[in-house]
């Protein structure tokens, strides 16, 4: 009874920090400021470093194996979104700002940003739909990795979902200092971990992984990366 409560309880604070986030992105990060601070710049970087590093780390297998020694297996994946949900919340409530702002459009241009931040939502939602959201909150035990994803905007990218986060952070009508260093940071930390996540996945669907990259040449961005 209480693993389920907390199982639960770990599910309804995953969805509460990526409200939180939205809301933090939306408002929080729209204020300018009235200095530039590079100093929390650096210290912005450290923030979000955390976050990446038990992200990437405690996402591998051999790590996971470790883990299972104090903790029982059913409440492994709930620990990591638990830890995950609280740092994502760190991330913003602890953010220095950095001042600043590089343009804010207005009429049709307002639009044009709507448009592509949309756009980069709807690349996510597909990219996760065959994703089960139980699992992803941790609520349900993670299941047997599912076959080979290609198509759908996996055929224009192997990274659909960074694409799409790479559109809805950076594609803002209003660009303030802090929501570039925001989506700088967590687009770098994104490419850094693509290799790390590629050898994973050659290593669960082996030929298959590799003709698929042959096939579908970008990692996240058509034509550049």
């Amino acid at each position: 009874m209480a693993s389920r409560a907390f199982v639960w309880a770990g599910g309804a604070v995953f969805v509460g920090s990526l409200a939180y986030c939205l809301w933090w992105y939306l408002f929080a990060l729209s204020l300018v400021p009235a200095r530039v601070s590079w100093s929390a710049l650096g210290f912005d970087v450290l923030l979000v470093g955390v976050f990446a590093l038990h992200h990437s780390v405690l996402a591998r297998e051999s790590v996971k194996a470790r883990v299972s020694r104090f903790i029982p297996e059913p409440l492994i994946r709930s620990v990591y979104v638990w830890t995950a949900s609280v740092l994502l919340i760190l991330v913003c409530a602890r953010w220095a700002p950095v001042g600043g702002e590089l343009y804010d459009g207005r009429g049709w241009r307002r639009f044009a940003h709507a448009a592509v931040q949309l756009y980069g939502i709807w690349l996510i939602v597909q990219s996760v739909r065959g994703i089960d959201p139980l699992e992803l909150a941790g609520i349900r035990r993670e299941a047997a990795r599912g076959p080979l994803q290609i198509r759908g905007p996996y055929a224009l990218v192997r990274h659909p979902l960074y694409f799409g986060w790479v559109l809805a952070v950076f594609g803002t009508a209003q660009m303030t200092g802090d929501r570039l260093a925001f989506a700088a940071i967590t687009t770098l930390y994104l490419v850094i971990a693509i290799p790390w996540e590629e050898r994973s996945l050659m290593r669960s669907f082996g030929e298959d992984y590799l003709r698929y990259t042959r096939q579908v040449r970008w990692r996240i961005v058509p034509f550049i990366y």
